[in-house]
């Protein structure tokens, strides 16, 4: 094909792939996704996007498609690379087009540029830089703003990069270009200053040139030298900062509100050239401390610079405020008697600290302080109409790192910091401030009802560096009990914040004899008639009292009605779901506290679930607290409700929450796999649906490992709970399963499938012996190497040694698989693995396994094969030592197997009451009151089986047996049998 008729094509096609008609759309960007590899395609692409000529639309379209193709295509190793000798030109034609008329493809160009500068630049392109730095000083307005455009999304790209050699490049190219980039920089903002002295409406033309420039010197600084302070023209730049800073602060009032905007933004610029530099060389920062926090409490705390804030300004100056108090590097070490070499400081980092300490006076400090509690902390006309407006907006607690982007938080976070910083100079001052505001505010009074709020939230913010100066038992008795009785609209704003402080001051500072004060003090803020706010800041307050460590369930019984109640009322009238989760989770943690004396409440609660289910359909996370709340409360009572209607609904949560082929799962399958293990846990008999739920279990099996631990248990739980059903309608899947993910598991998860398996050969022995047959090769022929770890290699014989008392067949015929397996005889197999067996025996720890192996060798004495002759001495030898640690000897001389109990001794052995706080735990307790090892008495089987074995082989070949037996073993078995 021609390549005009080629480039015709292609034109045609992306003309119809930006029409509105999807039936025309869809064939024309499948067509453009068949040409992503074919060679000539990209070039005509740029040759489109190039053109000014053609449709915006259909340009946008051609450099997007080229953009993608970068990311895809560009690098040399690629499948289906471009060549090298398309991308030549498609370079060239980059460099020679920084006249781009319209804003939005200029920036799709810039970002293009860079993508491809990331892999070429600056070998097969070393062209680009010096280009654009001509570009960038051109006459032409379109020109220079374009390549500035580039310029910075190159830089960005560069400076992102992090191997060695890509760094130290990127070094090389800062020095040859930082000089000429600041020079543009300052002449842009010199040329601004000028345009708006003589009032020329082409300013924000300027501005804009000045702020892509500023983007690109950030990078420079921060990214492009190993020491920026070292830098003649960094110093000259960051020395501009300040006053380029101050000087457009002091004139944006001024200026006419499209420019306004992009003065916020290039002042904002400013402001992060010194936070990243802070951020990312703080040594070499130091400076520039002094007129940094000269700069910022300037404007942020006196009354000469507050006419010039905005918002987000404030933020960033509280936030350099803040990075400078906690800069590591700015922090004092030990006295220089205990250093060690290695931590002798730079001389700039004590000059620093000596630098803040300084600046940071008692006078400065309290007059921030101040400032901060009675000016920054005041709610403001705009927070009161967002409480009346959206009380539950207002009310959500913000967290993570809002704090570098939002003013309140900001504010708090740099009060916090400064006060643990300066406890000991700003305690006072705060004292101070509680006094002067201790009097009751009139309940019209706002000014006062303001202050009081202000002064209570550094109260609260401080609470663990005000431990010493503050006695907050006497204060809520005296005083804040009592404003929390006071009615009033206006009144809600102390009634909230009290509520709060004492929520910040519990577990710092506060009795547990005062809870009971607490639960009724905040029933009636959690009242319907109560302001939303007020309620909802009370129902956190109360989950904090009732999480301490000193929670005293007696204490609480009194109040949990009232309190239970109203935080059910206030969840049913909550409008949006995150605060119904809020709310949800207070009373979940509840139930989790209190446990079995919910109860009275259980049914209420629970019937309104469905409710909220059905109503969280497209909130995730609000469902996430329904399923959790539904483990605490099956936990709690150890039931599930008896209603058919609950039992449904619980087993629909939990169908929903584990089936993959559900969006939700992802959200919602850790907590519906623990709702999942309770109930059935906690379910007295089996029942069909409970079983048919088990299908989900499969898929989340063949997944990752993550759940694991969790589906065994799961399991674990339907193996006790319906031994028989379980097996015969899923215990080959199960099997099946282990099989497969076997292979992929490290030790932690081969232990938890073997225990699994042991505990099929414990609650159905018979038929899990036949059931587990494709796994006990590869269990023995692990045995047989003899080189796994001792814990693996306990259950591994464990299994081997349940299987052997089950069926002796089954036993022979693994023992065959594996001989064929390793070629060679089965008496040689056998053999081989009762020496390791033999041999490991002395490493397993628990009484029970070890009496298990005994169990397992004893039933080998009549075996009739010839190795018992040969393992006659060390089969005696292993089963008198289990004997020495499970005979008990009374009084009067009797052995008594200490493994063998009755359900009574087995109830006081391991539970005082003899109670069991799960069904499952009394299955268990059942399963283990059945096992060989608790049933059967060792010394009587050991007789048995030696005189089995007398009687088989005679007398006289048992004496020869006998004979082989060395002297300090015989000693050892004639404790137990005569011989």
């Amino acid at each position: 094909m021609e390549v005009h008729s080629a480039h015709n094509i292609v034109l045609e096609t992306l003309q119809r792939a930006v029409s509105q008609n999807t039936e025309i759309l869809k064939p024309a960007e499948q067509k453009l996704q068949e040409w992503e590899t074919q060679p000539g395609f990209y070039s005509i692409l740029k040759d489109v996007f190039c053109n000014p000529s053609f449709d915006v639309n259909v340009r946008m379209l051609a450099i997007l498609y080229f953009k993608n193709g970068v990311d895809k295509y560009w690098r040399p190793t690629a499948p289906n690379a471009i060549p090298e000798n398309e991308k030549l030109p498609i370079r060239h034609s980059l460099i020679s087009n920084f006249g781009e008329p319209i804003k939005p493809i200029a920036r799709h160009f810039a970002v293009l540029t860079a993508k491809i500068a990331r892999y070429d630049c600056p070998r097969q392109w070393p062209e680009l830089i010096p280009t654009l730095m001509e570009a960038i000083k051109s006459e032409d307005g379109i020109v220079q703003n374009r390549s500035l455009l580039i310029l910075l999304q190159v830089v960005k790209v560069l400076s992102s990069k992090r191997l060695t050699g890509d760094r130290r490049m990127f070094q090389d190219l800062t020095s040859h270009i930082y000089p000429t980039v600041y020079s543009v920089w300052d002449a842009h903002c010199q040329l601004f200053f000028v345009k708006v002295q003589e009032n020329v409406d082409e300013g924000a033309k300027t501005l804009e040139n000045a702020l892509l420039a500023l983007k690109t010197l950030e990078k420079l600084t921060v990214h492009g030298f190993k020491r920026p302070h070292e830098s003649r023209h960094v110093n000259m730049f960051l020395k501009l900062v300040f006053e380029r800073a101050k000087a457009m602060l002091t004139m944006r009032p001024s200026l006419k509100s499209y420019i306004e905007e992009l003065a916020r933004k290039f002042i904002i610029r400013l402001t992060n050239v010194l936070l990243s530099l802070l951020d990312c060389h703080p040594l070499s920062f130091v400076e520039y401390i002094s007129v940094s926090l000269e700069f910022t409490v300037y404007f942020a705390f006196t009354s000469q610079g507050e006419q010039y804030l905005f918002e987000r300004f404030v933020i960033q100056c509280f936030n350099l405020i803040k990075a400078l108090i906690l800069c590591p590097e700015f922090r004092p070490s030990r006295p220089a008697e205990y250093k060690t070499k290695e931590e002798v400081k730079d001389p700039l980092a004590l000059k620093a600290h000596q630098l803040k300490q300084l600046f940071f006076d008692s006078n400065t400090l309290n007059e921030i302080c101040r400032k901060l509690i009675t000016h920054y902390f005041l709610l403001t006309p705009h927070d009161l109409s967002l409480w009346d407006s959206d009380p539950e907006a207002f009310a959500t607690e913000e967290s993570g790192e809002t704090w570098k982007y939002s003013l309140r938080p900001c504010i708090e976070s740099l009060f916090a910091t400064i006060f643990h910083e300066y406890r000991s100079t700003l305690a006072p001052l705060v004292v101070e401030l509680v006094r002067e505001n201790h009097a009751l505010a009139g309940p019209d009074d706002i000014p006062a009802i303001l202050n009081k709020d202000a002064v209570y939230n550094a109260v609260g913010i401080a609470a663990f560096d005000l431990y010493d100066e503050v006695n907050f038992d006497e204060w809520l008795t005296t005083t804040l009990v009592n404003e929390l009785r006071i009615p009033g609209s206006n009144y809600r704003i102390i009634r909230r914040r009290v509520a709060w402080l004492i929520g910040c001051w519990t577990g710092v500072k506060l009795s547990s004899d005062l809870h009971p004060i607490i639960y009724e003090a905040m029933i009636p803020l959690l009242k319907s008639s109560e302001d939303m706010v007020v309620r909802l800041t009370a129902a956190n307050t109360i989950r904090i009292v009732v999480d301490v460590f000193e929670f005293n369930i007696d204490s609480f019984l009194k109040y949990l009605e009232p309190t239970f109640t109203l935080l059910f009322d206030l969840l049913k009238e909550s409008q949006e779901c995150d605060t119904k989760m809020k709310v949800l989770s207070v009373l979940s943690f509840i139930v989790e506290r209190v446990g079995v004396a919910i109860e009275p409440y259980y049914n209420r609660f629970i019937h309104n679930l469905p409710i909220l289910w059905q109503e969280s359909e497209s909130h995730n996370m609000l469902r996430c607290a329904v399923v959790s709340t539904l483990v605490h409360l099956v936990k709690a009572l150890g039931k599930i409700n008896d209603s058919e209607y609950v039992s449904n609904f619980i087993l629909s949560v939990i169908q929903l929450s584990t089936d993959v082929s559900q969006e939700y799962h992802v959200y919602l399958l850790e907590d519906g796999l623990e709702l999942w293990q309770v109930v059935i846990e906690n379910t007295p008999e089996p029942n069909p649906a409970l079983l048919q739920l088990f299908r989900n279990m499969a898929p989340l099996l063949e997944g990752n490992s993550e759940h694991l631990r969790c589906c065994l248990s799961i399991i674990n739980a339907y193996l006790l709970l319906a031994p028989t059903e379980f097996i015969q309608i899923y215990g080959e899947t199960v099997i099946h399963s282990c099989a497969d993910i076997l292979t992929d598991l490290q030790s932690e998860g081969v232990l938890m499938i073997m225990r699994l398996l042991e505990l099929f050969l414990k609650v159905n022995p018979i038929t899990s012996s036949n059931l587990l047959k494709p796994l006990l090769p590869k269990i023995f022929e692990i045995i047989y190497q003899g080189e796994e770890f001792p814990i693996l290699m306990s259950l591994y014989l464990s299994i081997m040694s349940r299987i052997l008392l089950v069926s002796k067949d089954v036993f022979i015929e693994i023992i065959n698989k594996v001989s064929m397996n390793v070629n060679q005889s089965p008496d040689f197999v056998l053999n081989k693995i009762i020496d390791v067996w033999l041999d490991k025996m002395p490493l397993v720890t628990q009484l029970e396994k070890k009496k298990l192996l005994g169990l397992a060798l004893t039933s080998l004495l009549t075996a009739n094969s010839n190795f018992v002759y040969n393992k006659f001495c060390g089969i005696l030898l292993a089963v008198s030592e289990v004997l020495n640690d499970i005979t008990r000897t009374e009084e009067n001389g009797a052995h008594i197997d200490a493994l063998v109990y009755s359900e009574n001794e087995f109830c006081s052995l391991n539970d005082d009451n003899g109670s069991y706080e799960t069904e499952h735990d009394y299955r268990k307790k059942q399963l283990t009151l059945k096992d060989p090892v608790h049933t059967i008495v060792l010394e009587d089987y050991f007789k048995s089986q030696m005189l089995e074995l007398q009687r088989s082989i005679g007398q006289s070949q048992f004496d020869q047996f006998v004979q082989t037996v060395d002297v300090e073993t015989l000693a050892q078995v004639r404790e137990y049998i005569p011989l």
